[in-house]
């Protein structure tokens, strides 16, 4: 994605209010061999942008003062309650440096597993995304996962799927085998019934007598 960037002289907060009220939104590209910089973009156009998963998690082409460089979204402070980007920051990036980024996960296929079609199970999402280190050329804007094969009381980890080539998954002291990505939920009715079923006598089973007529006898 491309997006136009222009410089800034201007900083503090009066200066940022001013660029706001005036449709635009102040931000700082660092990173790299050059100085930090100073930037404001177009509002409205950056809003948008944000609205775009691969904004947030691609390298990104920024025009700045008639020159192309390549860019990661790094933080965005929004307003609190109002539909308005406070702050921009993006780093600039190194096409022979691997970058660290997170990428969403996208599922899809569940609905035709026999874990939710025959079972009627439920399928817990328990990462929607991934930190990854790669060369910013091999950073993918999203990571698929089937999930067809789901079945009953199953899980899937992150050692079951394949990352796209370059790509590595980042996950500070945790292991393939046990980052779950997926986990599939037995529906409450169903375990309600097997908790019922565990506590009830067996069929013709004798009740127990009372403790104060075993006394007597």
């Amino acid at each position: 994605m491309r997006f136009v960037a222009f410089e800034r002289s201007k900083q503090g907060t009066g200066a940022s209010r001013r660029l706001r009220n005036a449709g635009k939104a102040p931000g700082i590209v660092y990173g790299g061999a050059a100085a930090p910089q100073l930037i404001e973009l177009d509002h409205n156009a950056l809003w948008q942008a944000l609205k775009k998963e691969a904004f947030h998690s691609s390298v990104l082409t920024m025009e700045l003062g008639g020159q192309a460089s390549q860019v990661l979204l790094r933080d965005v402070q929004v307003h609190p309650y109002r539909q308005q980007v406070l702050h921009v920051d993006f780093q600039r990036v190194s096409a022979r440096q691997k970058i660290t980024m997170k990428v969403p996960l996208h599922y899809s296929g569940e609905e035709e597993s026999t874990a939710v079609k025959i079972d009627k199970c439920l399928v817990n999402h328990i990462l929607t995304e991934l930190e990854v280190s790669c060369l910013p050329a091999d950073l993918p804007e999203s990571i698929p996962v089937d999930l067809s094969g789901l079945e009953k009381g199953s899980t899937i980890t992150l050692a079951e799927i394949t990352l796209p080539q370059g790509v590595e998954a980042v996950l500070r002291g945790h292991t393939a085998e046990d980052t779950v990505l997926v986990s599939v939920v037995i529906p409450a009715a169903e375990e309600a019934e097997a908790a019922e079923g565990e506590t009830a006598p067996a069929a013709g089973a004798t009740p127990a007598a009372p403790a104060a007529d075993a006394a007597k006898k």
